[in-house]
């Protein structure tokens, strides 16, 4: 079909409801997939996977239906309490999703936050998209079409802007270089939107930057279309299946299996990037498992860098509900580190008492946990110790042998 004949199909599902009943259809698909989890999942973590779900549905379709209007474009956070792929509470997100590759200014001032960094990024769409149902192929349809399979094509990181003097600046967002002295962010032919990843360090003392995307061609805004509709519909709901698919590939089987190996940290480029990483830091994911009657302790000494943070989530990649009232993640600024620079982080449903930073699981025994350092070369490897909670609120750090510490925090990759 050429591009008129699948708007007019597109239409017409819009107009009968087909396209509304696929959308529905694709969130039932993606609400079976805890299916392929078995028994892993507790009751917690059945209530929190819907909740996922919930959550990722509401993102969707803020980022896709209603932030998704081509001659309108905006940058828009992610939405409250929204955490995707380990998300970092120090950090906001503000994205804006493009139909085509076209060219873009985004005008903003600088702000006192230590770092931002803008990265724009493709995901697999076909031509077609809002002209066919998407449930029928279940999960073999995000081959084709998966929203969150985003891929970093360019970046800019904040150190890098041209910034005048009274804190202003203008980027540039387009497929050609609009000249030297100009900051420009090359966009491809498929890039679909853009990511700006606002890094904080104490938040009541910082002012973030304030930025607004435009069209360079001033197209005026034009009104919503039943092509459009069933288009952003399509991308919403395929978009809340990606996300599932995406943590039950990271958890069991495909792309991370890190269900089969708890309690270590991996570095891995790959891991980190398939998902629109950008290539300014190092990460390290993993699983973690402890019973309520044990702690996991973890020690280690970050290297010089711009930020850290440690984090314990649950399987589906959130952090713990702690994480409002600062409980569940320790960071750079928020830490108590030893005097020879290591870091002790205890892991355990109350608090053995022992120092270091006590990390509540909050009713949880199992999930994901990441080791993120922002603008360094050097990684920290980690000593994990897994031991009864009892005897640690007994011997105290006596309990911690050597011997008997776990080495991980490696490259994979």
């Amino acid at each position: 079909m050429d591009k008129a004949q699948i708007e007019a199909k597109a239409a017409e599902r819009l107009v009968s409801g087909q396209a509304w009943d696929d959308f529905c259809d694709v969130l039932k698909v993606a609400g079976r997939l805890i299916d392929e989890y078995g028994s892993q999942p507790s009751d917690l973590d059945r209530a929190e996977y819907y909740r996922f779900l919930s959550r990722v549905a509401r993102s969707s379709l803020e980022r896709l239906v209603e932030n998704a209007e081509p001659t309108r474009p905006r940058l828009r956070d992610m939405v409250w309490r929204q955490s995707i792929n380990v998300q970092c509470p120090d950090h906001d997100h503000l994205m804006c999703q493009f139909d085509e590759a076209r060219d873009y200014r985004i005008v903003g001032t600088r702000g006192t936050i230590p770092y931002f960094v803008m990265a724009v990024l493709t995901a697999p769409v076909p031509g077609d998209a809002a002209a066919r149902d998407w449930a029928p192929e279940g999960v073999d349809g995000l081959k084709a079409f998966d929203p969150s399979n985003l891929k970093t094509t360019a970046f800019l990181g904040s150190q890098q802007l041209h910034v005048e003097d009274d804190g202003s600046f203008e980027v540039i967002l387009s497929q050609d270089d609009p000249g030297e002295g100009k900051n420009w962010l090359k966009l491809n032919a498929d890039t679909n939107c853009i990511l700006i990843r606002l890094v904080w360090h104490e938040r009541g003392k910082e002012v973030a930057p304030v930025m607004r995307i435009e069209r360079m061609d001033e197209a005026q805004p034009l009104p919503i279309t039943p092509a459009l509709m069933a288009n952003n519909l399509a991308w919403a709901a395929q978009g809340v299946l990606g996300y599932a698919e995406l943590v039950r590939n990271w958890w069991q089987g495909g792309q991370g299996d890190f269900a089969s190996k708890p309690n270590r940290l991996d570095y891995s480029r790959a891991q980190y990037l398939s998902n629109g990483g950008v290539p300014d830091r190092h990460f390290a994911f993993g699983s973690w498992q402890v019973e309520g009657d044990e702690a996991l302790v973890l020690e280690f000494t970050p290297p010089e860098c711009e930020y850290w943070n440690f984090q314990l989530c649950n399987i589906w990649q959130e952090n713990l509900d702690t994480f409002e009232d600062g409980g569940g993640y320790v960071t750079k600024f928020k830490r108590v580190q030893e005097a020879d620079g290591t870091v002790r982080i205890v892991i355990a449903a109350r608090d053995p008492g022992i120092g270091g930073n006590w990390v509540d699981t909050f009713g949880h025994d199992k999930g994901m946990w990441g080791l993120r350092l922002i603008r360094t070369e050097k990684t920290a490897p980690v000593k994990l110790w897994r031991v009864p909670l009892t005897t640690l609120e007994a011997r105290g750090n006596q309990a911690l042998d050597p011997a008997l510490a776990v080495d991980t925090g490696q490259f994979v990759d």
